[in-house]
């Protein structure tokens, strides 16, 4: 997929951002006032079997140059003219050898396949005695490890993949991967260590200038904690396996891009050699990072912004799962909330990462395996449309023909808790389940359009309960900022309007992005602005604000569909308790 704009008269700076989702690597080009001037992308490779999901760091790489080299020619920019680059992906875990070459983290043996991607939840059984630790580093990721963090996943790697624990001589989040790649640098972003890996970023507080972390020793590994939890090997060479040097994101890597990675060959870039690279971020966090500042459209009147407006944002990164990001000066411990990270996003700010492990994953399941989907695909195919429009269309449709009064009203006897992989936020519990209440016989394409509608408000109501549990304890969030693949859904925005922005007295703005977060870091990485904050105030979109409903009635009834969704997690609860006394 490629989008392109008309280049301005005259170019400035040309900044480039690279984010790589779980299904594709994207490539933005942006001009100094963060204007896209072209973005093209290239899907990835993805293996699962089970709770086992993973991905080859070579196809990554190849897809990224894909991107990178056509988002240059639709945007008619040549690789000299590349003033930086910045990565951003997921936070899925790769393992090299001593020669960067991949070691496999499969049971197939596939040497390919040696990332395990963000959502595998092999390392269900290794979290929970990690957990059983009570180590302190844990009050900094809400009480609890996730499995879709490293040290669950490395141990598990550890226990049943030997001779790869053997071969690895580096472990590394993805985008450390993709910045080490482009400079041969190994300093480690505090996002991604600090994030997924359990380090005490707070222990560079003292270091609260920006500029002096271009070779920060990594001094905020706990390593009581790695012995406790068995992985006290990866102590050994000054953590040398996951890293001995840490940086603020943005800040510039190495020598910058390395020749052999500029070279415009099939598996390069097309960039100049020496181009800037900045120290990168997990993707939902380079989300943050390119709208957290963004401002309202011109129609929208909204008071005076004080200079803390950002700690009472909060950012909805909408894609295959979505993240939800507030940041804070002063921290915020948040049971079932990961956090409070410091640094980990905007530099000396706290972050609280909430997130719900499957949205788009989750729509994408309940359409696809419903037997009216393959029709409804070729239609939607047939008039270039998404089938997520196809699907607005016959719901419009539904409700002029039976006469509801709003269209959320169709739902009124299909609820659903989509938990469909776990619950990330604010329950924190990974074996959750989805349940769906009020199935029929009914195989047509009308139903599963109300099926598709009450996942939308599943997904939605599901932020509800995150925000009023941020809320809760300590932050004051009062605007929303949606942004990601799922945003551009004009009915998914809705719902989040509707059932959040109603009950919480938000305002949500409405942001599409392209890599400008990763942009950013690449910015600062060249000297263009002097931090991260100073280039995201320079290089923001305006925001396109979406109004809840004004009917009472529709606040009436998402009211009472939330106290169904809530209860739905307690009847499972109370299911899964009954279960195990019968299995006792």
């Amino acid at each position: 997929m490629t989008t392109a704009a008309p280049p301005p008269a005259a170019r400035g700076s040309i900044f480039l951002g690279v984010d790589v989702g779980t299904g594709s690597a994207r490539a933005g080009l942006f001009d100094d006032n963060g204007r896209l001037l072209g973005s093209a992308s290239c899907p990835i490779q993805i293996w699962k079997d089970g709770d086992c999901i993973e991905q080859s760091s070579t196809d990554i790489w190849l897809a990224i140059c894909t991107s990178v080299k056509a988002a240059c020619s639709l945007a008619n920019v040549s690789g000299d003219e590349v003033t930086s680059l910045g990565f951003s992906a997921t936070c899925s875990l790769v393992a090299i050898d001593d020669e960067g070459e991949p070691v496999t983290v499969s049971w197939s043996g596939d040497p390919r396949r040696n990332v395990i991607v963000w959502m595998d939840h092999r390392a269900v059984k290794q979290a929970d005695r990690i957990n059983s630790s009570k180590s302190p580093v844990l009050e900094y990721c809400g009480g609890a490890v996730s499995p879709e963090m490293e040290p669950p996943k490395l141990l598990w790697v550890k226990e049943n993949l030997q001779e790869s624990w053997s071969l690895a001589f580096r472990w590394m989040d993805l985008s450390d991967w993709l910045s080490y790649r482009a400079t041969g640098d190994d300093t480690r972003s505090l996002c991604t260590i600090v994030c997924k890996w359990t380090y005490l970023g707070h222990a560079h507080m003292h270091q609260n200038d920006e500029i002096d972390s271009r070779d920060m020793e990594a001094r905020g590994w706990d390593d009581d904690f790695w012995e406790e939890i068995g992985l006290g090997d990866l102590v050994d060479g000054h953590h040398s396996k996951i890293g001995r040097s840490v940086a603020f994101p943005g800040h510039a890597l190495g020598s910058g891009l390395t020749p052999d990675a500029a070279k415009a060959r099939t598996l390069e870039l097309g960039l100049a050699a020496g181009t800037p690279v900045g120290t990168s971020l997990i993707d939902a966090h380079a989300g943050g990072v390119g709208v957290m500042e963004s401002v309202p459209m011109a129609d929208f009147v909204s008071e005076e912004v004080d200079e803390e407006a950002i700690c009472h944002r909060m950012v909805l990164v909408c894609g295959t799962s979505t993240c939800h990001m507030a940041i804070s000066k002063n921290k915020l411990f948040i049971p079932g909330v990961w956090g409070p990270f410091w640094s980990a996003m905007v530099p000396q700010y706290w972050l609280t990462e909430g997130g719900q492990s499957a949205t788009g994953a989750v729509l994408d399941y309940v359409i696809e395996n419903h037997v009216a989907s393959p029709l409804l695909a070729n239609r939607a195919a047939s008039r270039s449309i998404s089938i997520f429009e196809l699907l607005n269309e016959i719901l419009e449709t539904l409700k002029q023909e039976v006469g509801s009064p709003f269209l959320a009203s169709l739902t009124r006897d299909i609820h659903i808790l989509p938990d469909f992989h776990g619950n990330r936020s604010p329950i924190a519990d990974p074996i959750s389940k989805g349940i769906i209440c009020g199935l029929t016989l009914d195989t047509s394409e009308k139903q599963l359009a109300l099926l598709y509608l009450a996942t939308l408000q599943g997904i939605a109501y599901g932020t509800r309960h995150i925000i009023e549990h941020c809320n809760a304890h300590g932050h004051k969030i009062d605007t929303l900022l949606a942004c990601g693949g799922l945003s551009k859904n004009s009915l998914f925005i809705q719902e989040q309007a509707d059932i959040t922005v109603t009950f919480v007295n938000l305002k949500l703005m409405l942001i599409f992005f392209n890599a400008l977060g990763a942009a950013i870091l690449g910015a600062v990485a060249s000297k263009k602005h002097p931090t991260v904050q100073d280039a995201m105030k320079a290089l923001n979109a305006a925001g396109q604000v979406v109004y809840p409903s004004k009917d009472p009635k529709v606040k009436k009834y998402h009211d009472a569909k939330y106290r169904i969704f809530r209860d739905l997690y307690e009847q499972q609860l109370s299911q899964r308790s009954i279960m195990k006394d019968a299995l006792s």
